[in-house]
């Protein structure tokens, strides 16, 4: 049962082997345990309920979100002030216990770029939101969002600093910045723990497994169920398939994410969900836990390319048992295009595609994908038959 309350031009390029324009800016610094703790309820009427927290909760889960940008200029941000960014899926994203998604960008008002970033190319391509659309993402259902990504640091100290200023006074939990790594907060009852890495600098390091353990470790001391973001991986259509192995791109560390997702779970997370090569990867279920290895773009107005699989925006939703393990899901097929946005798809193609990545990278999985989207573990006897 749901319990949240309704609450109310820079062109795509996309080379060869990349659907997004920025190379990362490799850096694994390491970081303590600096839990933070931001117990916030969903509304004041899930409060009353926390004595009877339900046994199946549900999970939504979507990759890069960027409502376009006010830098240099206000050209390339939304006509509509971003009000219907999430118009065609909105009701999907708010029937969920928690919906998580990861800020590309900040939100800030104007602040100076980083200095590095204007210098590493000819033209850079800097992500800042409006402070006022931390009210579209908390009206279209967010509860949690990733800071840990190569553009959280596009506008400095300063840009970070506005952005968590920001989202504290939506009441939108956030985690991944060395300054604030985690989050817990309670819904329903429920105590919830997140935390997101990437390779990047000022925020929780990828490429430090320990750490990691560490981080993810003592939030499941304090947690009944733990999220885990990251944002790692090559870029782009070369980069769909999962290797197994540590990955660069433009001559950058990106994480071997396979290791990093098996060694988050190992360390308590209960799902972790990935992002940053901007095209969809497959999904496996490891001890009963779901790992989405790229939730692709998801809703990112104009300065990502959505050309071909960049364009396929999947929202994963998830049921988990109070212990945090898998029990099914479903895959939400919509698409993205520069003349109408975020539409639902009802080809299906982000299905397909990811139901194909899955059965190509990780063909010894457990999950069964249908052609309308539906997740579910394999029965043992059809386990045993392929097995032969």
């Amino acid at each position: 049962m749901n319990f949240r309350l309704l609450s109310a031009t820079l062109l795509a390029l996309c080379s060869l082997s990349a659907c997004f324009f920025e190379p990362e800016v490799s850096n694994t610094p390491t970081a303590g345990d600096h839990t933070h703790k931001l117990p916030q309820a969903k509304d004041t009427a899930q409060t009353a309920v926390a004595s009877n927290p339900a046994d199946t909760l549900v999970i939504a889960a979507v990759g890069d979100i960027m409502l376009g940008t006010a830098y240099p200029t206000d050209a390339t941000l939304p006509p509509d002030s971003a009000r219907h960014s999430f118009a065609a899926i909105a009701d999907e994203l708010r029937s969920a216990d928690v919906t998580m998604g990861n800020l590309e960008g900040v939100m800030s008002d104007s602040v100076p770029p980083a200095h590095y970033k204007l210098h590493q190319r000819s033209t850079a391509y800097l992500f800042r939101m409006p402070p006022s659309y931390r009210k579209v993402l908390k009206d279209a259902g967010f509860d949690v969002l990733s800071m840990a990504n190569n553009h959280v640091s596009d506008f400095d100290e300063a840009g970070r600093k506005n952005t968590m200023r920001n989202l504290d006074s939506a009441g939108l939990n956030y985690g991944g910045l060395l300054a604030h790594p985690t989050s817990v907060f309670t819904i329903n009852g429920v105590r919830y723990g997140f935390c997101a890495f990437a390779p990047n600098a000022n925020v929780l390091p990828l490429l430090n497994l320990p750490n990691a353990a560490n981080v993810i470790g003592n939030l499941k001391k304090q947690c009944d169920i733990v999220i885990v973001s990251f944002h790692g991986g090559g870029e782009g259509v070369d980069y769909e398939h999962v290797p197994r192995q540590m990955e660069s791109y433009i001559g950058e560390k990106r994480g071997d994410v396979y290791a990093f997702a098996h060694n988050a779970i190992d360390a308590g997370a209960d799902m972790v969900f990935g992002n940053g090569p901007h095209v969809c990867r497959a999904m496996e279920v490891y001890k009963g836990r779901m790992i989405a290895y790229s939730l692709g773009n998801f809703c990112t107005y104009r300065s990502v390319s959505v050309a071909g699989v960049c364009g396929l925006a999947p929202l994963l939703k998830i049921k988990v048992n109070r212990k945090g393990e898998f029990l099914n899901g479903r895959i939400i097929a919509l698409q993205q295009t520069h003349a109408n946005g975020l539409v639902r798809d009802t080809a299906n193609k982000v299905i397909a595609r990811i139901k194909y990545l899955t059965q190509t990278d990780f063909p010894e999985s457990v999950l069964n994908i249908t052609d309308d989207g539906s997740i579910s573990l394999m029965p043992a006897p059809e386990l045993a038959e392929e097995k032969q």
